[in-house]
């Protein structure tokens, strides 16, 4: 409980934001520079492509304490050709682990964010949230021991 508003406290959890340099990272920013509110609880990486990343990756993010990913993808945007159904069928397989050990799937998106897309981008930091105040932080069951 929060004894200032009397209110209960939302649990401690961490997103970690996978964006493009081309494309959705523009819009992260954007959206940063129009002063759209959304929740602090995010850490933004912004890299040339996200495909770049490896399915066990997002498992390390989880074992580490990061108890959501958003991986903002330019989609069909993206300058590098094929690296988007790359990363959406590398995602698929991550989905995959990750309910081997015992993740629910919904702690792990992929989103295809343009340069543009503001008000997107905060709708998925708010939805990401809304499951993070559903599922709780991410527990110790994701070690694959």
């Amino acid at each position: 409980m929060d004894p200032s508003t009397g209110t209960a406290e939302r649990p401690k959890t961490k997103i970690l934001i996978i964006t493009e340099l081309l494309t959705s990272y523009l819009g992260a920013d954007a959206a940063g520079q129009m002063h759209l509110e959304y929740p602090s609880n995010t850490y933004i990486l912004k890299t040339l492509c996200a495909v770049i990343f490896p399915e066990d990756f997002y498992l390390h993010c989880f074992e580490k304490g990061i108890d959501g990913i958003i991986v903002a993808s330019g989609g069909s945007d993206c300058p590098y050709e094929g690296a988007y159904n790359r990363l959406a069928a590398r995602i698929g397989r991550v989905y995959e682990k990750m309910q081997e050990r015992g993740l629910d799937i919904r702690r792990l998106k992929l989103t295809a964010i343009c340069s543009i897309c503001t008000k997107a981008f905060v709708n998925e930091v708010n939805m990401m949230n809304q499951v993070l105040d559903e599922l709780g932080p991410v527990k110790a069951k994701t070690s694959s021991t």
